[in-house]
């Protein structure tokens, strides 16, 4: 029997693996998409979505939505004069919720998959070899042909060495999502996304929470006025963070219903016992499997797929996209280098700047930003004038109750071309896509400054924030 051939073959099923499929499929593309994840779909094969959608972007966005609900009917109703008691949380029913949830996104793309005429594989994609056609790929117990290869396995939590992770004590993001209960005592190794968002929503419903972050300062990444207003809210939010610690010594109770934490930080040698203990320490690229040594696929020194700056390896006609290569590990990227790696290989102009992919933490207040940090532009010596409005002068923002945080612009001394946008508060994931589309067409400050914004609205403080730049903000 002849094997299956197509023009295109995915290995791997996330967010760049799904969009990739399915883009190459618009192309024209005969389309095949593998996947091996151990999340199975009603009918037993492995769930599309990836990392995102099953236990990661997708179930937390619910899980956080449903806490912060919860905190403003125990904390903000009142200020409101909505009067509704005491209320509690049904954490199944919650939980419960984010599933359902799930199962109907990673459904809908089974959905689209089909619409597209795209073939769906069950089973983990390995390379057997080169052939005179493209390559030989052994998806389950079958050999696979493909004419071009994209590589889109993703990645999973690091884990610590001497912390067990059972996802049920001590959790990665895939225990941290299931939990049964709030927890009295919750603690956290890594005060990274998921480290604060995960803390936030058991914080939120009860939890005492404590973060431990080996790092010396707080959300490294970000520019440092949103960092330190970050760290001053959280703090006064009840979400305890320790700084420049050292994790020693682990251990669960005989009980196995609580784990004590040794460390070490500024004070000195502390031990702290913990109801749950939740790990999360950053990811690793998913090359097991892969037979990449066997077929001469170059990886680099930190185990990721080595390409060039169009997603190309070292290989004729295998690109690779997503976590499993270099760059920020985020969802939308990942679908930015799909589109990407399909249009180059129809021979369009495939594009993805790494400057305008927007980075944001869904907490309370939210955090986004795109382009440079202050802290970067003054490390490279690049002139610039910056403009900053708090939300405390937003109308909107004051009628949700949500005045904390600002907007920060930065924009070229020279040129005024917008170099990097800043926010936190309320809706900053969402208000940062006017930065994010103002920068991907080269904009200057003065091109959003002379925009209309509407009345009364939260992006009235990006449009204020531009005004600024020029020391003209109008509400401030």
């Amino acid at each position: 029997m002849s094997k299956k051939q197509f023009d295109v073959l995915v290995i791997g099923g996330g967010p760049g693996g799904y969009v990739a499929a399915i883009r190459a499929a618009q192309l024209g593309f005969s389309a095949a998409c593998a996947e091996s994840n151990p999340y199975a779909d009603p009918k037993g094969e492995p769930r599309l979505g990836g990392t995102c959608l099953n236990v990661g972007c997708i179930p937390s966005k619910a899980l956080l939505h449903t806490s912060h609900m919860f905190e403003e009917a125990s904390h903000d109703f009142a200020d409101q004069g909505i009067k509704v008691g005491t209320p509690s949380i049904d954490v199944p029913t919650m939980v419960a919720r984010k599933a359902k949830i799930v199962d109907q996104l990673t459904g809908g793309i089974k959905g689209l998959f089909k619409k597209n005429k795209v073939t769906m594989l069950p089973g983990h994609g390995s390379f057997v070899g080169q052939t005179a056609d493209g390559w030989d790929i052994k998806v389950g117990d079958e050999v696979i042909g493909a004419k071009q290869v994209i590589i889109a396995t993703g990645s999973t939590a690091r884990h610590l060495p001497g912390i067990p992770v059972d996802n049920t004590l001590i959790c990665d993001n895939i225990g941290a999502l299931d939990l049964d209960a709030v927890p009295k005592r919750l603690g956290l190794i890594g005060s990274g996304v998921i480290g604060l968002e995960m803390g936030s929503v058991w914080r939120r419903l009860g939890a005492e929470v404590t973060i431990l972050e080996a790092m010396d300062s707080f959300l490294g990444a970000a520019d440092q006025d949103v960092a330190k207003e970050a760290q001053k809210v959280f703090a006064k939010q009840g979400l305890a963070v320790k700084l420049g610690v050292k994790v020693g010594k682990v251990t669960p109770a005989k009980n196995k219903k609580s784990v004590t934490v040794e460390f070490e930080d500024k004070d000195g040698a502390q031990k702290a016992v913990f109801d749950k203990l939740i790990v999360s320490v950053g990811r690793v690229p998913n090359t097991d499997g892969l037979n990449a040594e066997a077929v001469g696929l170059k990886l680099t020194d930190r185990g990721m797929v080595d390409v060039n700056d169009h997603c190309q390896t070292n290989l004729p006609g295998v690109w690779a996209v997503g976590d499993v290569v270099r760059g920020p590990m985020l969802a939308h990227k990942a679908m930015e280098e799909a589109v990407m790696v399909c249009e180059l290989m129809a021979g369009q102009a495939g594009h993805c700047d790494f400057n305008t992919i927007p980075w944001v933490i869904y907490t309370s207040p939210e955090i986004a930003w795109v382009g440079k940090t202050e802290q970067q532009l003054k490390a490279d010596g690049v002139a610039y004038r910056a403009g900053k409005i708090p939300f405390m002068a937003n109308g909107r923002a004051l009628g949700m109750g949500a005045p904390t945080g600002f907007v920060k612009m930065l924009a070229c001394a020279e040129t005024d071309r917008i170099l990097g946008v800043h926010i936190i508060g309320a809706n900053a994931s969402e208000l940062i896509s006017e930065a994010v589309v103002a920068m991907e067409f080269h904009g200057a400050a003065e091109d959003l400054a002379r925009i209309c914004h509407a009345h009364p609205t939260m992006s009235e403080a990006v449009h204020e924030a531009a005004l600024a730049v020029d020391k003209r903000p109008l509400h401030f």
